[in-house]
C-alpha cells in the first residue's frame, strides 16, 4: 500500500528562515506553499495551566459550548451558561443587518461573558466563506472554485486580507473558513466551495487564505482565526452526495484528501471543523482514530477542534451517548445551535456532558486537553487584553478599496472556453449590443449560496457591488446601444449578443444534483441568441462545470465566470479587452453526465481538461502558466 510522506526542508526566502511543505509523490517532492514560522499555541500553555486551574467544571464545559445567536434570545445566557463562543448560522444576523449592527450585536454578546467570575472573553464565529458574505453591504468575492481557477495564492491570501479585515470591523475574531475540500464530483452541492479536484491546488491555495485570514500573527488587531473545514474527505463521498460516504483506502484518503490539512496545520491554522460525511461507513464525528491520533498526534495540530452545526446529533438516535462519543473522539467545542424546548439545545448539551464527566464515561483529563486547546487560542489571539475590536475598523467594509481586489479576482477567475473568429473581445464602440438573460443583472444569482441568506436566492439580494449589465454599460462608449431582455427578445439587429446563463443560488445539500445538464430554459435562451444571425457570446454563472450540449456549438465564444460575487465590472474587463483571460480550469469539464463519476472522469477524455483556458492571443501570460505543474492527484 502506497502512502505519501510528508517532507519539510528550510530554504530561504527574503532573508527570513521559512518552511517548504511538500508531498512525495513517488518521484520527488512537489512544494506546496512556504511562509516564515509561525507561533505554535503551546507557547502559552502556562498562562492557560495557571487559568485553568481556577476554573469549576460548570465554567470548563461552557468554553465548550458553542451557541446560535438565533437559540440565544437572552444574550444574557452567555453569562449564565459560562459559554465560550457563539455562532451566527448563515442568514442569522442581527435586526440592523449591516457593519454597525453587526458589531453593535456582538460587543452585546461579548459583555457578557466579560461579567462572569473569571472574564474568559467571548469568541464570536461566523461563515465568511467568499467574504463576509453575512453582512449586507460587504463585499462578496468570488466562491472557492473561482479563485481556484485563479492559481494565484498571492491573489487569494490578497482576498483574506480584506476578509479579515472586513470581518474583524463588524466585530467577529473567527470565520469558518477556508474550505479545503478537494471536490471529486460535480453533483455535490459545495463543488463550488471547494478550490478544484487538484490536491496540490487545493493544499496550496487553502494554505494562502489562512495566511490571509490570520495575517503574521494571530495577536495582529485584524487577525482573525480561520478555520479548515470539513475534516476530513467530505469532497470524496460516493456520489458527490452531502454528507455521504467516502470509499477508499487509507493510502487515498491521506493522499488524496488528507494533505491539504497538512498545509494549513503548517500555515499555523488555529481551528479545524470537523465533517457531517462518514469514511468506510464511519461517522467522522466519532472517528477517534482520525480526530486525535491523526490530527492532533500525527500532524501535530496544537489548535482546536469544532463540530459542524448540530453534527453530533447524528451518530445515534441517543443525544447523551452522541455527547459523550464525539468528545471522547476529539472534539473540542460542540455547536450546539438548538434553543431550549427544543430538542438536542444547548442546555441540554451542558447537562449531558456534565452527567457524562461525573458518571466516568469522560474523563476529566479530555474535558481539560480540550478546554486548554480553547483557550490557548484565546491567548494567542490576545483577546484577554484586548476583547473587543477597535470600532474604526468598521468604516471600511464595503469599502472602495475593497472592492477592487474582488474586482481583481473576478478577472482572474474567468476562463476563456471558446472563441471562434475572434468573437472576442467585443467592442467598446459597437453600435447595437443585446444583452439576454436573467443572470445578467442578478446581483443574487452572481453571488450564489451563503450570501445573505444560507442557500442564497436571486434578485437585489445585497447592497453594494455591480451587476454585469450595469458594468457592461459602464464600459462602452457613451453613444452605444446596450439593450436587454431577461427572456430573450429583441436581440435582432443587434451587432453581438452576449447571453448569460446558468444556475439559481443554492447551498449545501439542496444543491446536490444528479443531472447537470444546463437547463432547459438557459438552453434556449443560447438558441434565440443564434438565431438573431449576430455572433453569440455565453457567460455562464455556476458554481461548477454544467453539461453544455448544444450550448458551445450555438456559442460563438463561451465564459466561465464561476460565482463572481457583488463585482460584475471583472467580468466587464475581461468581455472588453482590458484583462486578457488568464483563468484555467480547477477541475475536468464533463462532456456528459455519464462523466460525473469519479472512475468515469479519471479513465474518458472530457469536453475541456483540467488547466485548460484560452486567451485573446496566442501567446500564454507568464502568470498563467506559473502553476502548470500543479494537476490532479489520481487515485
Amino acid at each position: 500500500m502506497f502512502v505519501p510522506r510528508l517532507c519539510q526542508r528550510a530554504v530561504t526566502h527574503t532573508g527570513r528562515a521559512c518552511i517548504c511543505l511538500g508531498i512525495w509523490l513517488g518521484a520527488g517532492c512537489i512544494a506546496l506553499w512556504s511562509a516564515a514560522a509561525v507561533e505554535p499555541p503551546s507557547n502559552y500553555d502556562p498562562q492557560v495551566a495557571a487559568l485553568l486551574a481556577q476554573m469549576t467544571l460548570d465554567e470548563k464545559i461552557g468554553q465548550m459550548t458553542q451557541a446560535d445567536s438565533e437559540a440565544l434570545k437572552d444574550k444574557s445566557g452567555v453569562q449564565k451558561y459560562f459559554l465560550g463562543s457563539v455562532l451566527s448560522g448563515g442568514g442569522h444576523a442581527p435586526a440592523e443587518n449591516d457593519a454597525k449592527g453587526w458589531l453593535k450585536s456582538c460587543d452585546e454578546f461579548r459583555s457578557w461573558a466579560l461579567k462572569t467570575r473569571l472574564k474568559i472573553p467571548l469568541l464570536y464565529g461566523v461563515d465568511a466563506v467568499h467574504g463576509h458574505n453575512n453582512v449586507d453591504g460587504a463585499v462578496i468575492f468570488p466562491h472557492n472554485i473561482g479563485l481556484g481557477a485563479t492559481r494565484d495564492p498571492a491573489l487569494v491570501e490578497k482576498a483574506a486580507r480584506v476578509v479579515e479585515a472586513e470581518v474583524a470591523g463588524t466585530g467577529i475574531q473567527w470565520a469558518f473558513a477556508p474550505c479545503v475540500a478537494v471536490a471529486r464530483n460535480e453533483c455535490w452541492g459545495r463543488t463550488y466551495e471547494s478550490f478544484g479536484e487538484s490536491t496540490e491546488l487545493v493544499s496550496e491555495l487553502g494554505a494562502a487564505e489562512i495566511r490571509g485570514l490570520q495575517g503574521r500573527q494571530l495577536s495582529d488587531p485584524t487577525s482573525v482565526l480561520a478555520c479548515a473545514k470539513h475534516f476530513v474527505a467530505d469532497g470524496g463521498t460516493a456520489d458527490g452526495v452531502d454528507q455521504g460516504n467516502a470509499l477508499c483506502d487509507e493510502a487515498t484518503l491521506r493522499k488524496v484528501f488528507l494533505a491539504p490539512y497538512v498545509a494549513a496545520v503548517k500555515a499555523g491554522v488555529g481551528s479545524i471543523m470537523v465533517s457531517y460525511s462518514s469514511w468506510n461507513g464511519q461517522k467522522m464525528h466519532g472517528n477517534k482514530e482520525l480526530l486525535t491520533r491523526v490530527l492532533k498526534g500525527e500532524l501535530g495540530f496544537e489548535g482546536f477542534l469544532v463540530s459542524d452545526w448540530a453534527a453530533i446529533d447524528q451518530l445515534s438516535p441517543n443525544y447523551k451517548w452522541d455527547v459523550a462519543e464525539s468528545i471522547n473522539a476529539g472534539l473540542d467545542m460542540v455547536m450546539v445551535p438548538n434553543a431550549p424546548g427544543t430538542s438536542n439545545n444547548y442546555v441540554e448539551f451542558i447537562q449531558d456532558l456534565k452527567e457524562s464527566v461525573g458518571e466516568g464515561k469522560i474523563p476529566m483529563s479530555r474535558i481539560d486537553d480540550a478546554v486548554s486547546r480553547i483557550l490557548r487560542i484565546k491567548f494567542q489571539m490576545g483577546l484577554f487584553d484586548k476583547p473587543y475590536t477597535d470600532p474604526e475598523l468598521t468604516a471600511a467594509v464595503g469599502s472602495a478599496e475593497h472592492r477592487e481586489v474582488a474586482r481583481e479576482c473576478v478577472r482572474e477567475s474567468l476562463v476563456l472556453l471558446k472563441n471562434s473568429d475572434h468573437a472576442l473581445p467585443l467592442s467598446k464602440n459597437l453600435k447595437h449590443l443585446h444583452v439576454m438573460g436573467q443572470a445578467a443583472d442578478d446581483i443574487g444569482m452572481q453571488c450564489g449560496g451563503w450570501t445573505i441568506s444560507w442557500q442564497g436566492k436571486a434578485g437585489p439580494t445585497i447592497h453594494g457591488g455591480t451587476t454585469i449589465l450595469a458594468a457592461i454599460r459602464k464600459t462602452v462608449a457613451p453613444d452605444v446601444e446596450v439593450t436587454y431582455s431577461a427572456t430573450g427578445e429583441r436581440g435582432h439587429g443587434a451587432d453581438a449578443v452576449l447571453v448569460v446563463v446558468g444556475e439559481m443560488p443554492y447551498a449545501e445539500k439542496d444543491g446536490d444534483r444528479k443531472d447537470l445538464r444546463l437547463s432547459a430554459t438557459n438552453a434556449a435562451l443560447i438558441a434565440r441568441a443564434k438565431q438573431t444571425g449576430a455572433p453569440v457570446i455565453t457567460v455562464m454563472i455556476s458554481g461548477r462545470p454544467l453539461i453544455l450540449d448544444s450550448a458551445l456549438a450555438q456559442s460563438d465564444a463561451l465564459v466561465e465566470a464561476w460565482l463572481p460575487g457583488t463585482e460584475g465590472q471583472g467580468v466587464a474587463d475581461v468581455l472588453f479587452g482590458d484583462y486578457k483571460p488568464t483563468g484555467k480550469l480547477p477541475r475536468r469539464w464533463p462532456l456528459n453526465n455519464q462523466q460525473l463519476s469519479a472512475t468515469a472522469a479519471l479513465n474518458e477524455k472530457p469536453l475541456f481538461p483540467y488547466g485548460f483556458g484560452l486567451s485573446y492571443d496566442s501567446l500564454p501570460s507568464k502568470r498563467s502558466t506559473a502553476k502548470a505543474d500543479i494537476g490532479p492527484t489520481s487515485e
